[in-house]
């Protein structure tokens, strides 16, 4: 299963792509409005990778790694949406990360649209939801362009600066675009 957007393809993360989660989620530019940091080592990073795939197994959805379409070897990022437990509830959480040679070209955006559309065409969730540092204002331009809605502002964690907190119901996606598709493949 894959899903192309303009200039993307995103597919299931698989095993195989431990050195590049690493690559990417390792990196202390990547984790700059991470308050957890960049992940520390291999083991950690296979971790939270089996813990993707089991995602996938038990809902039939979550993390992507997204490539060029035109490069389809070189994975520029993930993106995804996953089960979070935020502030005692649980979400739907939509999250993306890119290597940092990736960015300033829209990919962010791009993705954050197709994941919504997935999320509420595919498997008709009924609201995704986001967070974001309030300081992290290119990925706070990335979930407005992407048509989610601020909800609040919450100091999730003692040490770190306060979060956004952004959400979309099925129904406003719905009547934001009804008569949007983008292409998915098999």
């Amino acid at each position: 299963m894959r899903i192309l957007t303009e200039r993307l393809a995103l597919s299931p993360v698989k095993i195989n792509h431990l050195s590049d989660l690493f690559r990417i989620y390792g990196d202390p530019k990547t984790n700059h409005f991470n308050p957890a940091g960049p992940f520390p080592d291999l083991m950690y990073t296979k971790e939270t990778l089996e813990h993707w795939i089991n995602h996938w197994q038990y809902y039939q959805f979550g993390m992507w790694s997204v490539t060029h379409r035109k490069n389809p070897e070189q994975i520029l990022g993930f993106c995804g949406l996953t089960h979070r437990h935020f502030m005692d509830r649980l979400i739907i959480n939509l999250g993306y990360r890119f290597a940092v040679d990736a960015w300033g070209n829209g990919y962010a955006t791009e993705v954050a649209d197709g994941m919504l559309q997935a999320g509420f065409e595919q498997y008709e969730l009924p609201l995704i939801c986001a967070t974001v540092r309030e300081y992290h204002h290119a990925s706070t331009r990335v979930l407005l362009k992407a048509g989610m809605n601020y909800v609040s502002t919450i100091k999730d964690q003692p040490e770190a600066p306060a979060c956004h907190f952004y959400q979309l119901t099925r129904e406003k996606w719905y009547q934001k675009h009804n008569f949007f598709s983008v292409a998915t493949a098999c």
